[in-house]
């Protein structure tokens, strides 16, 4: 439901019905004489096969792999939903193709895997990356996310899991401008995250490489201390750099003085008492999908001086259609082999700078604004 109580879902139902999904594939050469036919295809095409064959390199000029990226799940982890498989996974992943196309001209072509064994994922994807320039990782959960993403850092094409960075630039663009809304400095700013899975990890180490120094996760069972038992091995390793203070409790304990809240847990897990407990005109990102950590309304009437969410019928929605179209534009026009933290970083800066002067309903550009992909892929190049 959306704030004016219109259901999208069962509209989205509908539409995809009627046209039967949202992407199709469309020749670049016509076919339509004998020499069309020749060059597109035999007796020409074995020409073009052997000119890659001496040289893998020209498959990035001969054919359409510089401007295809592979969207690829398991369907573990798709939005707010959980583990739901790969078929019902297809509509997400057909979903940013189209962003793909409409805001970067990108081709994305949605494979969702019905295997949910990271080593298998691994080298899935390493047979697969001969037909792509780039290869965006999509709704995998923690920790296999994680380790999926850094066994591929060797195929010599940007691997990105778009939940960990893509979350991570937008949420990064909304806090530097929220910081100046708020008269705030990154160094001196106390961040609580709800979650400790991929987006909110990938949160987290974006702000501290930006210069954030106080940050705490708050999991399902409560605040991630040192004194935590049963932790898994990367929850261990952020308390190397989260949590100064070794806070203990729950999120109310989390959240009494802190100047930003971000959500990417679950929805109803902050009350208005919360909100008022934060330090004054806090920041409050509530971004569980369909259904927000807190509802903006109730967030602005406890003190909530800027308030985001997910959703695109509410004001400053922080998504990572702001990211991933311009990111992996820019990676392949610079044919980067990698997307290093230089980038993310210029990204982020670039998407924030796209709002010329912020205000409390305004942290963030527009999700369909076509300049920003243009912004985003610029900043990405030259940090490239």
């Amino acid at each position: 439901m959306t704030s004016e109580g219109k259901d999208y879902g069962k509209a989205a139902v509908a539409r995809h019905r009627e046209t039967r999904g949202k992407i199709s594939i469309a020749p670049k050469m016509k076919v339509e004489t004998l020499d069309d036919l020749s060059i597109a295809y035999t007796p020409g095409v074995a020409t073009v096969c052997m000119t890659i064959a001496r040289d893998a390199s020209e498959s990035f000029q001969l054919t359409n792999r510089a401007n295809t990226i592979a969207v690829i799940t398991d369907g573990s982890a798709v939005l707010g939903l959980g583990n739901i498989g790969a078929e019902a996974a297809m509509p997400v992943m057909e979903g940013k193709s189209v962003l793909f196309k409409a805001l970067a001209g990108i081709d994305a072509i949605p494979l969702c895997l019905a295997n949910q064994d990271k080593d298998s994922i691994i080298q899935t994807v390493r047979n697969l990356a001969p037909s792509f320039g780039g290869i965006n990782l999509e709704d995998i959960a923690a920790p296999g996310c994680f380790e999926i993403e850094d066994a591929l850092q060797d195929l010599g094409i940007p691997v990105f899991h778009d939940d960990q960075h893509g979350t991570a630039i937008a949420v990064l663009a909304g806090v530097i401008n929220s910081l100046l809304v708020t008269g705030r400095k990154i160094e001196d700013t106390k961040f609580v995250f709800a979650g400790a899975g991929a987006g909110a990890i990938g949160s987290t180490r974006l702000l501290l490489e930006y210069g954030a120094t106080n940050i705490t996760l708050v999991d399902s069972v409560g605040i991630i201390s040192k004194d935590r038992l049963n932790l898994t091995p990367i929850k261990t390793a952020m308390l190397e750099t989260t949590n100064p203070e070794n806070l203990h409790g729950g999120m109310a304990d989390a959240l009494r003085g802190a100047d930003v809240f971000i959500g990417l847990a679950a929805a109803n897990t902050v009350t208005p008492a919360m909100v008022s407990s934060m330090a004054k005109d806090p920041i409050v990102f509530a971004m569980a999908n369909p259904i927000p950590e807190i509802w903006p309304e109730d967030a602005r009437a406890a003190g909530a001086a800027v308030v985001g969410t997910g959703r695109s019928d509410f004001p400053n929605q922080i998504n990572n259609s702001l990211v991933f179209p311009g990111v992996f534009r820019g990676a392949l026009d610079s044919r980067s082999t990698k997307i290093t933290t230089k980038m993310k970083l210029a990204a982020a800066q670039a998407l924030a700078a796209l709002v010329k002067e912020p205000t409390k309903e305004n942290v963030i550009p527009w999700s369909l604004d076509l300049e920003v992909a243009k912004a985003v892929a610029k900043a990405v190049v030259e940090a490239a």
